[in-house]
């Protein structure tokens, strides 16, 4: 009887975190892109949780109202890019790689925000939503 590899360990993403990810809809030659943690903690810290929301980073920006903008300086990325938040996902947690730098936790504020975006790429305005 051979020993089985221990079970891999699954990245433990935060709220607001920026990893990087090769999303199945983006061109196979493009690298991995920036994404946002937007799920809750309690899911994305769950030992059986597989899988986190997140929503793509781009920096190709354009006049969205599902778009958020975001600083170099919020992010800790080399460039301004928006939060697309019309194109939420699910993501596998296997999937997930770290960023080479240390980059930026985003704010309540800033989370909001995107969480706003999103209800704007459902074809809801937030205000409807009270």
């Amino acid at each position: 009887m051979g020993t089985q590899p221990p079970p891999k360990t699954l990245p433990t993403p935060r709220r607001g975190e920026i990893w990087f990810i090769k999303l199945s809809t983006d061109p196979t030659d493009k690298e991995a892109r920036p994404i946002v943690i937007v799920s809750p903690d309690g899911r994305n810290l769950h030992p059986r949780a597989n899988t986190v929301l997140a929503v793509p980073l781009s920096t190709t920006l354009t006049t969205n109202p599902s778009h958020i903008v975001l600083e170099r300086g919020e992010t800790g990325l080399r460039e301004t890019c928006e939060a697309q938040g019309e194109n939420i996902t699910v993501v596998p947690k296997v999937a997930l790689i770290p960023a080479r730098t240390v980059l930026r936790t985003l704010s309540a504020t800033s989370l909001r925000h995107i969480a706003a975006a999103v209800v704007r790429g459902m074809g809801v305005l937030p205000e409807e939503l009270k």
